[in-house]
């Protein structure tokens, strides 16, 4: 429970922290000025996102060899993260293209490809509330978890593979970071607040849906009358 209570502290204060270093350390880009700081949310949100459904992937290839339903819960939970920062992202990225480009959205590879992992993993979310037994679910959803993330790999390249609007890699490039030092401080703080604050996420959403599965257990088991259930017929023969 103290580790729990550490690790809420740690993302409470972690990704405000990573903010302020943003907006009152790093000075304004030579270009952009102060819009590329919407990079700092951008960037890290669409890379713990990319971590969150590798989470899921590992997590439903534990839950089909172990059949422990602690791996379907930290895919279901990390799924449930993602699809959060995977919707920051495209926000973002939308307020960035409207300044930059002119427009909200266009046809753009990484758009669209972003699109589809949002859409696909809201579908895994969609699937677990969908099926009522368990291990059904479960197992369903650990081969959709499996599956979706082949786009991982798919929307990070597509900026390379395909002509795109989106820029280039900055960081994982191969000569070398093209991005100043202070930015690239600020960049990888916020990148290690994201991280916290997914984890803190995660554990929360783990802890929840264990605790729906016990209340769900105790409402089956005969021991719990049902709301209703001291309620009966009239008996007509007594009422004549």
């Amino acid at each position: 429970m103290n580790s729990r209570r550490w690790l809420y502290a740690i993302a409470a204060a972690a990704l405000p922290g990573a903010l302020l270093v943003a907006v009152f350390v790093v000075p304004p880009e030579q270009v952009q000025r102060d819009l590329a700081r919407i990079l700092v949310v951008h960037v890290p949100s669409a890379w713990i996102a990319y971590l969150a459904f590798a989470v899921t992937l590992v997590a439903s290839a534990g839950y089909l060899i172990t059949r422990r339903m602690t791996w379907d819960r930290v895919a279901a939970g990390s799924a449930e993260v993602g699809v959060l920062l995977t919707g920051l992202t495209i926000a973002l990225g939308m307020i960035w293209g409207k300044s930059t480009w002119g427009v909200w959205w266009t046809w753009d590879a990484r758009l669209v490809l972003t699109a589809v992992m949002f859409f696909v993993y809201l579908a895994y979310l969609g699937l677990r509330r969908g099926l009522l037994d368990a291990a059904v679910r479960a197992r369903r959803s650990a081969w959709l978890g499996i599956l979706g993330a082949v786009q991982i790999p798919i929307v990070h390249f597509s900026v390379l593979w395909w002509r795109t609007l989106h820029q280039p890699p900055t960081l994982l490039r191969g000569d070398g970071i093209q991005m100043d030092a202070p930015f690239l401080t600020s960049l990888l703080i916020s990148l290690a607040a994201f991280t916290a604050v997914y984890a803190a996420l995660v554990v929360l959403a783990v802890d929840r849906q264990r605790a729906e599965s016990e209340l769900a257990d105790l409402m089956a088991s005969e021991e719990v009358e049902v709301a209703g259930a001291a309620v009966r017929a009239p008996d007509l023969g007594e009422a004549g």
